[in-house]
């Protein structure tokens, strides 16, 4: 066993002043030494924390022990020190931010696609009447993604709903959804229920369920996580790697940050372009005033940026109604 555990999980879940909930809720994580990163919302939880095994069944204890929150699935991953460095968990008006005008239209708990447990997912995968969908960024399935799994060019969850035209030519197959977790798959499914798809499927606990529970086989590549460890291995039957380097094409999974904070771009860079490129995805990158040292990891602790008087000013006259010049405007 390892000296630290992570915990990946989510839960719909009706939560009344929510906005207090999480105020009290990262107390709670604090006086257990947990590091991470929890979202609440209205509608639930959404959160990646780490910590040692004995804060990590505290909590998970906890959770079970609250009627809200009862049935929510824990993936755990042994590691070797915690996988955040802060802890942080933050009100927003959704767990995923679904891009819909009226969030509201859809609610996962009364409808979703059938959830299909990871040995069922492996087993009706490579029908011909199904077509498998990865629901999520474009920078995450090209790290990794199942084999021959439709894939949609998307910066966040959010542009989803208007992707779902281009999926109508699939309309007649069976749909088996998946995510890192589950957790945006429970919208994407119920929203393309919506959108008049009959047969939808979601695989339960996501690529991180399927690579414990079957041995991440057909998935290529590495997964993509939203902590310090970026990329993990799932496949132990048939692994292979399919991203490549942004800058010179060779094979590699390695993800990183441009050390240029106000590019920040997130990609794949191999080791002999990182240490030439001192971490940047570009020369002109390179050349920023504000690039940041490089120490081969590609990763950045997130530091307040300066306050920016001009867009302050920008919002402060929207807020007046007033005319914003462009003295006033920022580029």
């Amino acid at each position: 066993m390892k000296n630290y555990q992570t915990l990946l999980y989510y839960c719909y879940s009706h939560i009344d002043n929510a906005e207090q909930f999480a105020a009290d809720h990262l107390a709670f994580c604090k006086s257990l030494g947990l590091v991470g990163r929890i979202i609440v919302a209205d509608e639930g939880l959404n959160g990646t924390v780490s910590g040692t095994p004995g804060s990590c069944k505290t909590y998970m204890d906890t959770a079970h022990a609250d009627l809200r929150f009862a049935k929510t699935d824990f993936k755990i991953d042994e590691v070797d020190e915690p996988s955040f460095i802060k802890m942080h968990c933050r009100y927003k008006p959704e767990i995923v931010h679904s891009g819909l005008r009226d969030p509201k239209s859809i609610d996962p708990t009364k409808e979703t696609g059938k959830h299909l447990e990871p040995k069922e997912f492996m087993e009706m995968k490579d029908r011909e009447d199904v077509v498998v969908l990865d629901v999520r960024s474009t920078n995450e399935h090209n790290v990794g993604r199942f084999k021959n799994a439709v894939t949609l060019d998307i910066d966040n969850f959010r542009e989803f709903p208007a992707k779902i035209n281009e999926l109508a030519q699939y309309k007649d197959k069976k749909i088996l959804t998946y995510c890192t977790g589950g957790i945006k798959c429970e919208k994407a499914s119920a929203l393309l229920l919506k959108e008049g798809f009959n047969e939808v499927y979601q695989l339960h606990g996501g690529i991180i369920k399927y690579g414990k529970e079957a041995g991440g086989k057909d998935f290529e590549g590495k997964c993509y996580v939203f902590d310090n460890r970026v990329t993990v291995d799932v496949n132990q039957v048939n692994p292979t790697v399919v991203s490549t380097c942004l800058n010179c094409g060779t094979i590699s999974s390695r993800m990183i940050n441009c050390a240029n904070p106000e590019c920040n771009e997130h990609f794949t860079q191999c080791e002999a372009c990182g240490w030439k490129l001192e971490g940047c995805c570009s020369d002109t990158c390179m050349s920023h005033p504000r690039k940041r040292p490089y120490d081969g990891t590609g990763y950045y602790v997130k530091v307040p940026q300066p306050i920016n008087v001009e867009k302050i000013s920008k919002r402060q006259y929207k807020k007046m109604g007033s005319p914003v010049t462009s003295a006033t405007s920022s580029s």
